[in-house]
Parts: C-alpha cells; structure tokens; sequence
C-alpha cells in the first residue's frame, strides 16, 4: 500500500467553503464508485483556512493515469468535477490545468 498526499485550495469565500463541505457530507454514490474502483483504499481530505490537503491511501497497482483516463470518460465524474471547480482554485504555483497538487513527503517517524 501507498499514501499520497495532495494539497489545493478553495476560493477564500466562507460561504462557498461551507457549500463546498455540505458537498462532501454527501458525495455522490457515482463519485464514491469512481474511488473505489480505481483503487484508492482510503481517502481524507482535511482544511485549514482555505487550504485542502487530501490523504490518498492506494493499492500498490494504483495509478494517477489510469485514474486520470477512467474520470475523463466518466460523465458523472466530470459533472462533479466541474461542480467542484465552482469552490476551488489551483495553487499559485499549480500548473496550467492542475488542480490537486501531488506534495512531497519531507519527513517521517
């Protein structure tokens, strides 16, 4: 098993925040399907201020391009995607179409 930790951030707007959050109280079951399936084991996403992290634990046959292609031929997974972009932003130092930032481990007890 693999863990990946991404981080992006929501547009600093406390009202579209807390939309952003009712969303995930209730993730669509399509959505949920599309995780599972790909497989990721387990996932967290955290906030602080405006700040995402999400917390990805993946089978070791994980991939991000597998992953990448299977959401682009999901219409469900791009309706939710383009809901989601509604809330979000990408990092200042995000490129060109990025928006969950993949972050380097830089220590571990």
């Amino acid at each position: 098993m693999k863990r990946y930790c991404l981080a992006l951030d929501l547009k600093d707007n406390p009202e579209l925040i807390a939309t952003y959050e009712d969303y995930h109280k209730a993730v669509w079951p399509e959505i949920l399907e599309s995780i599972r399936t790909s497989g990721i084991i387990d996932l967290s996403i955290y906030r602080t201020g405006n700040r995402l992290m999400m917390i990805m634990e993946v089978a070791d046959n994980f991939s991000f391009a597998d992953k990448a292609k299977a959401d682009n031929e999901n219409p469900k997974v791009q309706e939710w995607e383009t809901l989601m972009w509604q809330y979000q932003q990408a990092l200042p130092f995000a490129q060109p179409g990025e928006k969950w930032v993949l972050m380097d481990q830089i220590f571990k007890l």
